[in-house]
């Protein structure tokens, strides 16, 4: 189901973010989907080489057609918006917008692009696999799939009182963080433990070190258990800051409540016409990329219920 997953978020993020032109928001998102499986190919430690990227090699030459042609589209679609009025609340025309403050025209184009990208990773991808999680607990986990079924309209309010759902998006977001790593620089010196760190120092936080730990989660750290947040984040873990799936402080995710109204809608409806249950064919193989993803895709049994 992990496809078809993707291809919803992908619909629901590029009528947010292209408007009028979300069929072409598609394309691009295919786009940006294929090179980033192309990246996620190469060996995490060549990753690691600033010189590697220069190397003619084939995948670097996939790369680099991929990442042209998503630079084209993404301009393509930028000219197509601004030139129509009807679609002014779209997020690519507030792109535009801030790409007109004093930049240059090529500093203009590259922010068009980098933010656009950023919204595909940032709103689709992560959002996508997270449901995929979602499915695959719940497949697993059958008396929590139950709890969740219940309302069969979904409006604004009913968004909001869709509390045991709420709490299943928590825990698998808890457990299989879409991106397994923040980035954080140091603005001053700064010791940690007994490690000095300069200013200006890249420091890699993994998450699932945060949101596994025994001593903040308990001793059922490693389990699903959707109820730990019925009293909310603050009372599931002994420090807020050790839950951080959508980062945390000035930083944190901007898109983060688009993220869960969407999920808490494709989970509801999906509950209240199927039934899933896990595939012979599943292999649990969490696989770090660019995001925590099923290594080999998720297979579910889907029923139809009455």
């Amino acid at each position: 189901v992990d496809d078809y997953l993707r291809n919803l978020s992908a619909d629901v993020i590029a009528r947010a973010c292209f408007g009028s032109s979300f069929t072409k928001g598609e394309e691009i998102f295919c786009k940006l989907r294929q090179l980033q499986k192309v990246i996620a190919q190469q060996d995490s430690f060549v990753g690691l080489s600033a010189l590697w990227k220069y190397l003619p090699t084939k995948s670097n030459q996939e790369i680099q057609m991929l990442d042209e042609q998503v630079r084209l589209l993404i301009l393509d679609v930028a000219k197509e918006q601004h030139h129509y009025q009807d679609s002014h609340n779209s997020l690519v025309n507030a792109i535009i917008d801030g790409a007109q403050d004093g930049r240059s025209a090529a500093e203009a184009e590259d922010f068009i692009v980098g933010n656009c990208k950023t919204i595909y990773f940032g709103g689709h991808e992560s959002t996508a696999v997270t449901a995929i999680w979602c499915l695959m607990l719940l497949a697993t986990h059958s008396e929590a799939m139950e709890v969740c079924r219940g309302r069969s309209t979904l409006d604004v309010d009913a968004l909001r009182r869709l509390k045991i759902v709420t709490m299943v998006i928590q825990e698998t977001l808890r457990l299989y963080p879409p991106a397994s790593v923040m980035m954080q620089e140091a603005l001053t010196d700064v010791k940690l433990g007994n490690i000095e760190v300069p200013r200006g120092t890249i420091v890699q936080v993994p998450r699932l070190m945060l949101h596994l730990d025994k001593e903040a989660w308990g001793a059922d750290a490693d389990e699903f258990r959707p109820d730990r947040f019925a009293n909310g984040v603050a009372a599931a873990c002994r420090a807020a800051h050790m839950y951080v799936p959508f980062g945390h402080g000035p930083r944190t995710c901007i898109g983060q409540n688009l993220a869960m109204a969407e999920l808490k809608v494709v989970l509801a409806r999906l509950l209240t016409k199927f039934a899933f249950s896990p595939s012979p064919r599943y292999r649990h193989s969490p696989a770090f990329r660019l995001t925590i993803e099923p290594g080999f895709g998720l297979p579910l049994m889907v029923t139809k219920l009455p």
